[in-house]
């Protein structure tokens, strides 16, 4: 099926699959705003996503069609749910396999997740030349499945596990690229409600947010409440937001400027602007959060998510952490008085500048164009 309004493409140049979260769609989109800028009509790329992923939203707000496959990923243990996965993956390969020769694109982009593999098997089956785009320093799944077949596999760190490597980096989008490039903190800070003169903590862990992330920063909270010297700019996610747990004693802290400055909100849209304003951000370590982190030069306490796969998040973490850039911090001792002993030192002791400025030299901006030229590459070829 297609998304609501968008009819069902004809031929097109390229075809961007994969997704099911931000960190594989906002690649996607970057790469594909690049190919635009490049010359390429916007009607020319076309995305194919999981009907169930953030991309059946986040790819029509940036101006591309998109087609959404059935199905679901398949659960890396042994359950009944994946009887109905397998099912979905069969119908989404034959609707790839038949998107593909309908649309007879010139390169399929595989940017990861569960529709990427099923475009990227149906465009071997056509030979059309395909790159994959990677995000983390350790491949997911679906890439490595169809990695073997790329002609080129785009990766943001030298040591990511996939043949035919090139070092791109990490594609971020438009307005975090703005934010890198000119900085206005004052601004965003202004933007944000935050008052002058306060050294600005924020923590966010994706849609959903993290618990683990969320209480610690609650009891800090608590401890910082007579603090006029700090803010705290909390991103909650939908999963403690919507059972309110958001201490209430919290929400009521003053706002004249007698204590610390603190504001919770269960989804931040203007992730640019909350980069521009921190000093510090607390947060997992997601391929496009490390990246981001590094574009805008942000100093960072990272909690890998001990769940992700193959612990990719703490190779994520790991350049910015050599480099003086992040602390690292396991998620199974991350609690508020861990977060307490990390984030004052960092803040009292004057590092702050350094670590954004080692943030920064790790910075790829260039990256979505790198990524372009690959593909772009590969459908000459």
């Amino acid at each position: 099926m297609t998304s609501a309004g968008t009819p069902a493409p004809g031929r097109v140049w390229a075809l961007v699959a994969g997704g099911g979260t931000a960190g594989h769609v906002l690649p996607g989109v970057a790469v594909a705003k690049e190919l635009v800028a490049q010359g390429h009509d916007p009607s020319e790329i076309h995305f194919v996503g999981a009907e169930r992923g953030i991309e059946r939203t986040l790819v029509p707000d940036a101006g591309f069609g998109i087609t959404l496959l059935p199905g679901r990923g398949i659960q890396r243990k042994l359950t009944l749910d994946n009887v109905g996965a397998v099912l979905g993956l069969v119908r989404a390969m034959f609707q790839a396999v038949g998107l593909v020769r309908r649309t007879r694109p010139s390169v399929v982009l595989a940017v990861g997740g569960f529709a990427s593999a099923a475009v990227a098997v149906a465009a071997v089956l056509w030979r059309v030349p395909l790159v994959v785009a990677d995000q983390n320093a350790r491949a997911g799944a679906a890439n490595r499945l169809v990695a073997r077949f790329a002609t080129a596999c785009a990766v943001p760190f030298p040591e990511t596990d996939l043949p035919r490597t090139v070092v791109t980096g990490n594609p971020v989008r438009d307005e975090v690229l703005a934010v890198g490039a000119h900085r206005d903190q004052a601004a965003a800070r202004a933007g944000l409600g935050v008052q002058e003169g306060r050294t600005l903590v924020v923590e966010f862990a994706g849609s959903l947010g993290s618990r683990r992330l969320n209480d610690a920063t609650f009891e800090c909270a608590r401890r910082w409440a007579g603090r006029d010297d700090l803010a705290i700019y909390h991103v909650v996610g939908g999963r403690d937001w919507d059972d309110d747990r958001v201490p209430a004693e919290l929400t009521a802290l003053p706002a004249d400027g007698s204590g610390l400055w603190y504001r919770a909100v269960r989804y931040e849209d203007r992730m640019d602007r909350v980069l521009a304003a921190a000093d510090l951000a607390v947060c997992r370590s997601g391929g496009t959060t490390v990246a981001e982190l590094a574009v805008v030069g942000v100093p960072s306490v990272l909690v890998p998510l001990p769940i992700a796969t193959r612990d990719h998040q703490r190779f994520n973490a790991g350049p910015l952490v050599a480099a003086g850039a992040a602390v690292l911090v396991d998620d199974a001792e991350f609690d508020g008085d861990r977060m307490e002993a990390e984030v004052l030192p960092l803040l009292e002791t004057g590092r702050l500048a350094q670590m954004s400025a080692a943030a920064k030299s790790l910075g790829r901006p260039d990256a979505a164009a790198a990524v372009a030229a690959l593909v772009s590459e590969a459908a000459r070829a």
